[in-house]
């Protein structure tokens, strides 16, 4: 009997590599994640997942330990959850698998959670790949994977590569450090197979992961991922859960089917919902206007003029939706102390009272006076010498010799608790709407010191586990609650934090430079629809250069440099009503190879498949000599006619939908210099 269910999966299995005919991924007896699933964490079956426990393979002996399959109701009925548990009596140790399959897509994601039921201690643990799995293609062909660069502050940040495989030579992906897009890798990455399918991958840890693609033959790539330094022994009745996976298969005629459907799975299962609905991130402005030196980021703010500047911008009729307050706030900052910068003074989680007497309060109630939300900064896990929290609890903090920065231990219960009364007890007096989290420096050296030879490993894994608590008890405390999350910009994205939060300013790279932030935009919306930057001038190349699902508007009011203010006007308008189509799908229309060269033209389309319209933002750079480009429009029904609308020359045309696929010239006689084309299908 067990040899015919087998069959029967395999065969389903075999039928959704492309043999048979497609599935209906709404179909759960359909859906190729679901078979997926059934196939591999079927009793008897090597899960796709490994590890070395005592120094043998777990593929050695997972097989003989004890099996148990539970299934669990889910309110969401495009969720299916289960829970897959592999024991063994004589070490105490148990893997429990949880795994929810999404009916509404071809996705699947699962994560580790690894106890010590004995009374000793466990074996040494090693080598966990929370994804170990051989995916093959009925075809022979090109492996190509496609990946991003991490953040690091440079135009180059989230920049694509592709890669072709070749046997026998991997392709290793890990971040710079403890920071999850830092640098030298993204945990987000499509693989490419031939037959027009592949599968896209998302890793779901705010530390140091790690990724391994190897082509195994003409049709098979093996792919390996988890967290990369674990090396531990769990004390009795203990537990550590690894990092998330995420696979979605796709087929289609290119990759960016895949992509595609992925941007649309992260809409609706990986953003934050308030009262049941998506929650979309808003259109801010800031406090900041680049006050005269010595003054630091907001270490010369007042309650006076903050409130002043918040009335300021309702009597120009340009307020945001959010008004946002960084760093500095707080006790110890200021232009006329020895130590007043900002980041000298993170750990002193009270508000300044020379500068606001009366809290912030103050401030949050002008702000929601004029119908707009607050958000302010905090830096709670780097605590520096001499303040408030190394002062009355140094046992909390992690310290390394000869360094000024130290980690608050998130990984402490007690610290974690304390922080999170904190922080709700600042969010409920002072009247904050959104909370902002950043984090400057590389906490993997801290987790490291902090290790014994037998527990590496352990730091990183409980002060994770100890963020996603944070962050889990203020959305709960908070269920209108919006967090950003930066990182020294983006460095701190992942599959668990884009759950959570979202990136408003996606990198530290040169404030306001134009060709940089398209590079961020065009790179990062392969995967990702909801991400911002700032927005510091009106003029056309600068505003559409900064645009997104969410932005800032950095834009000075108050001196006689400033931005005119019916041009400010304008550009809120233009953003608000440009604002929807970036949570539809993504087609870049010029290459990724050279996006970070001034000598280029950069181009992308945002199509709304349900509307039947979209935009196309292209770019002429100042080196770039060529006048006109041929683009290639996406997603559009080929037999139907579509109306272009030309914004900046007030030019209608229209074409037809097999036209527009086969490729149009566009023209900007000047350099730099934009266009915006909008349509929409007739």
């Amino acid at each position: 009997m067990k040899l015919i269910i087998s069959l029967v999966i395999g065969f389903l299995f075999y039928c959704q590599s492309g043999t048979c005919s497609k599935a209906n991924p709404d179909s759960q007896a359909e859906n190729r994640a679901f078979q997926w699933v059934e196939k591999n964490f079927f009793q008897g079956e090597i899960p796709p997942f490994s590890f070395v426990l005592g120094g043998k393979n777990s593929d050695s002996f997972i097989r003989n330990w004890d099996y148990h399959s539970l299934k669990v109701n889910s309110n969401d009925l495009n969720i299916k959850e289960a829970v897959y548990s592999y024991s063994d009596s004589e070490s105490g140790m148990t893997v429990r698998c949880y795994v929810t399959i999404f009916n509404d897509f071809q996705a699947v994601e699962w994560v580790l959670r690894f106890s010590n039921s004995s009374s000793g201690n466990s074996p040494v643990i090693e080598k966990a790949a929370v994804l170990h799995h051989t995916f093959t293609s009925m075809e022979s062909g090109n492996f190509i994977l496609h990946h991003a660069k991490g953040s690091n502050a440079e135009r180059n940040d989230f920049q694509p590569m592709d890669e072709i495989l070749q046997p026998a030579k991997n392709v290793y992906l890990t971040p710079a450090g403890g920071r999850s897009s830092d640098n030298t890798a993204f945990p987000f990455f499509n693989l490419e197979m031939p037959g027009n399918q592949g599968v896209m991958t998302a890793v779901g840890w705010t530390g140091k992961w790690y990724a391994d693609i190897l082509q195994s033959d003409s049709k098979s790539v093996t792919m390996l991922a988890g967290m990369e330094k674990m090396h531990l022994s769990l004390y009795p009745k203990e537990e550590i859960r690894t990092p998330r996976i995420c696979l979605l298969f796709w087929n289609g005629e290119d990759r960016m089917t895949g992509h595609n459907q992925f941007r649309q799975f992260m809409l609706a299962h990986h953003s934050r919902k308030i009262d049941g609905r998506f929650a979309a991130y808003p259109l801010s402005g800031s406090f900041d206007y680049g006050d005269p030196a010595p003054c630091g980021e907001y270490n010369c703010l007042t309650e006076e003029y903050a409130i002043a500047l918040v009335k300021r911008y309702r009597q120009f009729r340009i307020l945001p939706e959010l008004f946002w307050l960084d760093a500095g706030w707080y006790t110890g900052c200021g232009w006329d102390k020895p130590k007043g910068e900002w980041w000298q003074n993170v750990g002193n989680w009270t508000v300044d009272t020379e500068r606001f007497p009366n809290g912030l309060r103050p401030i949050a109630d002008a702000v929601h006076g004029v119908g707009a939300k607050f958000m302010v900064w905090f830096e709670p896990e780097r605590v520096r010498p001499e303040t408030q929290i190394d002062k009355e609890h140094p046992e909390w903090l992690i310290k390394i010799k000869g360094k000024d920065d130290y980690l608050f231990d998130l990984g402490n219960s007690n610290a974690r608790m304390w922080l999170t009364g904190k922080i709700t007890d600042l969010i409920q007096k002072e009247g904050i709407d959104y909370y902002r989290q950043d984090f400057n420096f590389d906490p993997m050296p801290y987790w490291e010191a902090s290790n014994t030879p037998d527990r590496i490993g352990i730091s990183e894994i409980r002060h994770i586990e100890g963020l996603y608590a944070f962050w889990d008890s203020l959305l709960v405390r908070f269920p209108k609650l919006l967090i950003d999350n930066c990182a020294s910009g983006g460095r701190r994205i992942d599959l668990e934090t884009t759950s959570r939060s979202a990136p408003l300013w996606r990198t530290d790279y040169q404030y306001g430079e134009p060709t940089g932030y398209q590079c961020h935009t065009f790179g990062l919306n392969f995967y990702l629809p909801i991400h911002g930057t700032a927005i510091y001038k009106t003029d056309s190349y600068t505003f559409r250069s900064g645009l997104g699902a969410t932005a800032v508007m950095n834009w000075e009011v108050t001196g006689r440099e400033s931005e005119s203010i019916p041009a400010i006007q304008k550009r809120i308008k233009d953003y608000l009503n440009l604002r929807p189509y970036f949570y539809g799908d993504y087609y870049p229309l010029t290459s990724s190879r050279n996006t970070i060269r001034e000598n280029s033209w950069l181009a992308y389309q945002m199509h709304r498949r349900d509307q039947g319209d979209g935009i196309i933002l292209a770019f002429r750079r100042k080196d770039c000599a060529d006048e006109s480009i041929l683009i290639k429009l996406r997603g559009l029904d080929q037999k139907a006619t579509y109306e272009l609308f030309y914004e900046d020359y007030n030019i209608q045309i229209k074409k037809s939908g097999l036209e527009l696929s086969e490729g149009f010239p566009v023209s900007i006689p000047q350099k730099p210099a934009s266009l915006l084309i909008t349509y929409k299908k007739l």
